[in-house]
């Protein structure tokens, strides 16, 4: 865009959204002037277009996404084989065995510079004995810096942040703390465990106990862990009431879940859905199938059935969701004698669509390595 004459997005308030045309579209990433405005990510357009009018709304570009994430894990990973991604331009590393008679800080900017030199965007860099710290003092004060936070500085420069700063506070979990009088990590982390335990329930307590005084023993896995359950929701770009509308969102979000399991080769025993209302209440429900299953039209069903147990059939619904989880490899599937006498019929049309997609899929990856060797 600069290139056009149009102006540095990352210098005013703007963000990427799914859809720039669509006010309900969901922000996922926004500069640091819309951030300072109150703009986040999750958030719908229409919630940040009230906050600022102006705002510069441009599309996503996954291709070159893509190419910058690769760039820079290429780039953190020369610095330590023991990396673990953690988003798509985020990433924790281990530099236990590759420190010593070096500064961290000093080897921390040489690194936030390289990237920032070959590849044209800054990023910060966190420092610090645990993940939760390095996550912590990374998202301090941007762009381009680097910025510690050791246990010994805990206490000043954590503790004065709101509980909503911590790593794993949500918003409501935030509002439950704020009702109850804890407004900083530093309240929270001197609160008892018998008054957290009361508010959040024990293991969520403990965890938030521990993160709060500073404290995260888990390590950084350089393996990929096997998913643990799959989700996909549809947004409506305005709300629908049609039972055969809502159907067919529930009927595409079923197939995308069902060809991601497919693909992984997992098969599910849990099924669970939700809708989302106007005003961003939800209600959602989720079931046990009878035995693992791959199946479209299986999981299908069972979302189909629990629409009707949580949907009045009148009320206006503005997203629907559907995920499965409860994953397994296992292959051998037990026989029923009350088996669907459509199941054969329905594996072949998730064959079908499994071989339209990864044809479509790999059409979109040739896209990327053309693109890749035209820049």
């Amino acid at each position: 865009m600069m290139r056009e004459g149009h102006p540095d997005i990352r210098l005013i308030p703007s963000v990427v959204s799914g859809d720039p045309n669509d006010r309900r579209s969901i922000i996922t990433a926004a500069s640091i002037p819309a951030k300072k405005l109150g703009i986040k990510t999750a958030q719908p357009v229409s919630m940040a277009l009230r906050t600022c009018p102006k705002l510069l709304i441009v599309g996503g570009d996954w291709l070159w996404y893509k190419e910058c994430s690769e760039g820079f894990i290429g780039i953190c990973r020369s610095y330590s084989p023991v990396l673990q991604q953690f988003s798509i331009d985020e990433c924790f590393i281990d530099m236990t065995f590759r420190l010593y008679g070096k500064d961290p800080v000093q080897v921390a900017t040489q690194l936030k510079d390289e990237i920032k030199n070959k590849l044209g965007f800054t990023v910060n860099v966190g420092v610090g004995s645990n993940k939760l710290l390095a996550k912590m003092a990374s998202d301090f004060e941007k762009p381009d810096k680097v910025h510690t936070l050791w246990d010994s500085e805990v206490r000043e420069k954590m503790w004065p942040l709101g509980v909503r700063d911590l790593l794993w506070v949500g918003k409501r979990t935030e509002e439950k703390l704020i009702t109850n009088g804890i407004y900083t990590i530093g309240d929270l982390a001197n609160l008892g465990m018998e008054s957290l335990t009361s508010l959040v329930g024990h293991k969520f307590a403990l965890q938030l106990h521990e993160n709060a005084n500073g404290r995260d023993n888990s390590p950084v896995e350089t393996e990929i862990s096997e998913a643990k359950s799959y989700s996909a929701e549809r947004t409506f770009s305005k709300d629908l009431t049609d039972p055969k509308d809502i159907d067919k969102a529930l009927f595409k979000v079923a197939c995308i879940v069902a060809h991601r399991i497919r693909r992984d080769d997992f098969r599910a025993s849990t099924v669970s859905m939700f809708v989302k209302y106007k005003d961003f209440s939800v209600a959602q429900k989720q079931c046990q199938t009878a035995q693992p299953t791959d199946v479209t039209a299986v999981i299908l069903n069972e979302a189909r059935r629990m629409l009707q147990e949580v949907w009045d059939g009148i009320t206006p619904i503005r997203q629907v969701g559907l995920g499965v989880s409860k994953l397994t490899h296992e292959s051998a599937i037990q026989m029923s004698l009350f088996e669907d006498p459509k199941l054969e019929y329905y594996r072949e049309w998730d064959r079908q669509y499994d071989e339209k997609k990864a044809k479509a899929e790999d059409a979109r990856m040739l896209a990327y390595e053309r693109n890749k060797k035209e820049r």
